[in-house]
């Protein structure tokens, strides 16, 4: 042992490895910080690691080498074999070993992360914080507190922000992998914490993390009377804005320091309204969870006359009652434009005041100038609020700039990248171009975030329906729901009708609208409301049941007539009346029903309802014996945007009598897909 501990001595063994070890702690104490500069992968410092790993035991071998030679120095040749051992061992283990890379995932049940080097240094995700008091109210308390922070960051234009709904779906704390949320969200920097209150006092915990290394770049508890809650708010989003080295301008600097409301009750309120009025139409509690929402708002207003957010989230929600068709009255638009109005006296120059604006121009009188230019004042003082870009790309897609919709969509969900509701509606853009590839994918990346959401896997199916005439994938999709009055039966319900029509299958079709909520389904075409009446009606006139289908439809007029009694100028109730009109056989009625609701709302002022009202005309036309015009109709839907499909036309009984005229199959022929043909040689 003694001769063998002398001869490394000799060779100097134990200094050789020593400055190697200071050497390669140096060498990665340099290039971490360059990595996390530029953002590299994380594999980036497992190859050094592994290369380094394996030049300590060459440079082991070489120094027993020279010892016993009786010299210490390393030519170049030895230097040049010992950095390809390095560069070829690294590589080796780094791309067979396994544990040396993470896999790497190419199917579509996971959505493509954002590439580490296009996202900004400054940019964040508010992720819910955790509430450690485990009543309800406390969740919600805490919510409140995760929100406002978000809302004041959202406010800081050198931020990039990501929004509400895409960061709410993290709520499980316990299986968060910060790395792999930051990726699916495209930031570089997470905000996580939690709150505890008791006793009159509360207590938030925050901390700043770079999730490229999971570093802690800040973190602080602040325990403080409970009525101090919104100042830590405030303190944070400074504070975290200082961390990233972002100018808070004045102006911004004012807005975070403003508390939403002094009452805690009516911020617990405002928060629970919030998870409420996102409903859309075809949920099936959706117009009650809109009721409930207002009632809520109305209850924290009555507490705080003077809380301008929950002004804002009221005009919203019953925005949404009015545009989602649950209730189309002009009673709901006066309360829409009195809680706007009331907002306005507290913050006049507000961006959310702007943005409610604009919502009521749109949905209201369909004025979208004036909608652009609020939206366009609003996006001043909401650098990160997606809506502005959102709701510009749902007016510029009625006004037919198709490439600007698809641009807003994009910044939209840079903003809110795992919000489906704006998936859909990008998708539903590519859907209307025939450019169908493009809408798959959109839905795919939506079915790969939240796969049990049956609307964006039917769209995803409906694609294949409308572009080629395949049923397979639609009634495959909803023939999983039971016949029984469930939730999911109710929902697919309206994609088994459509296929049950396509094959002229009656007992499917009558099992389908048995399924349906008795208010019906929203019609994605027009917005309408369609009662359960007239998808019975129009089962029964498909299969020869005259007496049945003018029980129905006589039904579903006197609905359809109630909505124009309260709404004369809505063009989606006039055409379907015509088409009603057209089944009772009131031809004329019919008729002049069809062509007044294509007056009201022109190609020219609806670049997306419109091509529908045309298509209906089409449809009236055919159903009163006009075969000339219903065949000049068709032809202008088949050419326009958001126009027929080839599936509709190729399956679907309603246009039988057309059928074997040569202009007819004319028109089912230009929308057929395009074959491939393969390349000559």
């Amino acid at each position: 042992m003694n001769e063998f501990l002398q001869r490394l001595k000799q060779r100097k063994l134990v200094q050789w490895t020593l400055a190697y070890v200071a050497a390669a702690f140096a060498l990665l104490q340099g290039i971490d910080i360059v990595a996390q500069r530029f953002g590299w992968p994380e594999q980036t410092m497992r190859f050094v690691i592994i290369a380094l790993s394996i030049g300590l035991f060459v440079t082991l071998v070489l120094a027993w080498y020279h010892g016993e030679r009786g010299a210490q120095r390393i030519n170049g040749t030895e230097l040049l074999i010992l950095a390809l051992l390095l560069a070829i061992g690294g590589g080796f283990l780094w791309r067979f070993g396994g544990v040396a890379r993470a896999p790497v995932v190419t199917s579509a049940a996971a959505p493509a992360a954002i590439p580490a080097t296009s996202i900004s240094e400054k940019s964040i995700a508010v992720l819910p914080f955790v509430s450690l008091s485990k009543d309800e109210d406390n969740m919600f308390f805490a919510d409140g507190v995760q929100d406002q922070i978000l809302t004041n960051l959202a406010k800081v234009a050198g931020l990039k922000v990501i929004s509400r709904t895409s960061v709410m779906q993290y709520r499980n704390a316990a299986a968060r992998n910060l790395r792999e949320i930051a990726q699916q969200l495209g930031v570089i920097h997470v905000l996580e914490g939690s709150v505890q209150r008791a006793a009159g006092k509360v207590r938030v915990t925050a901390q700043l993390i770079d999730a490229r290394n999971d570093a802690h770049e800040w973190a602080e508890n602040y325990d403080r009377p409970i009525d101090d809650v919104f100042a830590i708010q405030s303190e944070i989003a400074k504070t975290i804005a200082e961390q990233l080295q972002v100018h808070i301008s004045p102006n911004e600097e004012a807005a975070m320091s403003r508390a939403p409301t002094t009452d805690l009750v009516a911020q617990n309120l405002y928060v629970r309204a919030r998870e409420l009025s996102t409903a859309g139409p075809n949920d099936p509690n959706g117009k009650q969870d809109l009721l409930d929402a207002v009632r809520l708002v109305n209850e924290a207003l009555a507490r705080d006359p003077r809380f301008f957010l929950a002004y804002i989230s009221l005009a919203q929600i019953h925005d949404n009652l009015y545009w989602g068709g649950f209730d189309h009255t002009p009673t709901r638009l006066e309360l829409e434009e009195a809680a706007i109005e009331s907002a306005a006296r507290l913050q006049p120059d507000a961006g959310e005041v702007h943005l409610v604006r604009a919502l009521y121009a749109y949905h209201a009188h369909r004025d979208y100038d004036r909608a652009r230019a609020e939206l366009e004042i609003a996006g001043k003082t909401l650098p990160n609020d997606p809506q502005v870009y959102y709701f510009t790309a749902l007016i510029d897609r009625r006004q037919a700039r198709w490439e600007d919709a698809l641009r807003n969509f994009d910044r939209a969900l840079e903003l809110d990248p795992r919000n489906l509701t704006r998936m859909d509606e990008a998708g539903q853009i590519y859907q209307g171009l025939r450019r169908y590839a493009e809408s798959s994918r959109l839905y795919q990346q939506a079915v790969a975030i939240r796969p049990d959401y049956y609307f964006v896997r039917s769209q995803l199916a409906t694609n294949a329906f409308w572009e080629r005439a395949d049923t397979g994938p639609l009634e495959k999709l909803a023939s999983n729901g039971a016949p029984e009055q469930t939730e999911m039966a109710q929902q697919a319900a309206p994609d088994l009708l459509l296929c049950a029509l396509a094959k002229r299958d009656r007992s499917t079709a009558m099992r389908a609208v048995a399924a349906m909520r008795p208010e019906g389904f929203q019609d994605t075409g027009s917005n309408l409301l369609l009662p359960r009446e007239w998808f019975a009606g129009l089962v029964a006139r498909t299969f020869g049941d005259k007496a049945a289908a003018d029980a129905a439809f006589k039904r579903a007029r006197a609905i359809i007539e109630k909505t124009l009694g309260e709404q004369t100028d809505y063009a989606a109730g006039w055409s379907f009346l015509g088409l009603i009109d057209a089944a009772l056989d009131r031809k004329d009625d019919a008729i002049r029903e069809g062509r007044h609701a294509c007056e009201l709302l022109p190609t020219s002022a609806d670049a997306l309802t419109g091509p529908f009202l045309v298509q209906n005309l089409a449809l009236i036309y055919t159903w009163t014996g006009n075969k000339d015009l219903a065949l000049q109709e068709l032809s202008k839907a088949a050419e326009l945007p958001f126009g027929i499909s080839y599936g509709e036309l190729k399956l679907l009984p309603m246009w039988d009598p057309l059928r074997g005229d040569p202009r007819f199959e004319k028109i089912v022929a230009s929308l057929a897909p395009k074959e491939t043909k393969p390349k000559q040689p």
